[in-house]
């Protein structure tokens, strides 16, 4: 009994740690989009986001939203607070996160299909992230988070 609870406290603390350094991600990256030039990926987002909004929505208006969106998700994921809902957001904006991928190609690849440019490799390491929310978001879904 005494091993089957030690391995349950285990896996949730090994849960609870994955969320969390998500959860810091999120916030580091969201808090540096709030300030102008800080971010790195500050122009393929506002460009993205154009796209992705046939230019309704502003530069200056969709990085802070951006921003707001990256920011909650951090403090949600940290604080262990609205945690499906905060994973569901994540899910959502990691998955939007490819859409350069698309609609700037000649910014992404170096060489088609496998030479990547720095920027493509900043977008293509959110496999990581993407793999580790759906882990997070089934693992939530069975009472575990």
């Amino acid at each position: 009994m005494k091993e089957l609870v030690a391995r349950l406290i285990y896996r949730r603390t090994k849960i609870n740690f994955i969320s969390v350094s998500i959860g810091i991600v999120y916030l580091w990256f969201g808090m540096l989009k709030f300030f102008a030039g800080v971010s790195p990926a500050e122009d393929i987002a506002k460009a993205t986001i154009e796209q992705l909004t046939f230019g309704i929505l502003t530069p200056e208006i969709s990085i802070i939203l951006l921003a707001v969106w990256e920011t909650l998700i951090g403090l949600f994921l940290i604080g262990h607070l609205f945690v499906k809902f905060a994973l569901k957001l994540a899910l959502i904006h990691i998955i939007l996160t490819f859409l350069p991928f698309l609609f700037f190609p000649d910014l992404i690849f170096s060489q088609a299909p496998f030479g990547l440019t720095l920027l493509g490799q900043y977008i293509i390491k959110n496999v990581i992230i993407l793999g580790v929310l759906v882990f997070l978001l089934k693992e939530s879904n069975q009472g575990r988070i």
